[in-house]
């Protein structure tokens, strides 16, 4: 929010959207110019990472838009999925030695534990 208000660009997208997406540009012969426009985003704010399995053209992808950014641009990633399991969702030894590395070098990794807000507020309002 306040990279916005300072007016940083951001873009928000559910991961697995976004492999949707590149599926199709790749399709419609716009993948070059998809990855440009993800690149000059100032914050990719990239949810529920890890939720999906990986399909080997999906694992690729992911390596392009991160190696564009790295070390240029700010990616938040969001995911349910400990960091640890990472290597094992991508599930190509190789690829996921070099996504990683571009993820987890200068990263700030923030641990939230708790019970979920959806799950607390719909458990309330059913209570009430």
């Amino acid at each position: 929010h306040q990279a916005c208000r300072q007016g940083y660009s951001a873009l928000y997208l559910r991961t697995p959207r976004l492999l949707e997406q590149l599926r199709i540009a790749h399709g419609d012969g716009s993948f070059g110019r998809t990855l440009q426009q993800l690149a000059k985003v100032d914050v990719l704010i990239l949810d529920d990472w890890g939720l999906a399995p990986l399909e080997e053209n999906a694992r690729h992808d992911l390596l392009e838009v991160i190696d564009d950014r790295a070390g240029s641009r700010s990616t938040i990633l969001t995911s349910q999925l400990p960091v640890d399991h990472w290597h094992g969702w991508i599930n190509d030894p190789t690829l996921a030695d070099a996504l990683l590395d571009r993820l987890v070098h200068n990263a700030y990794r923030i641990v939230m534990k708790g019970e979920s807000l959806r799950r607390k507020n719909t458990e309330e309002e059913a209570a009430s």
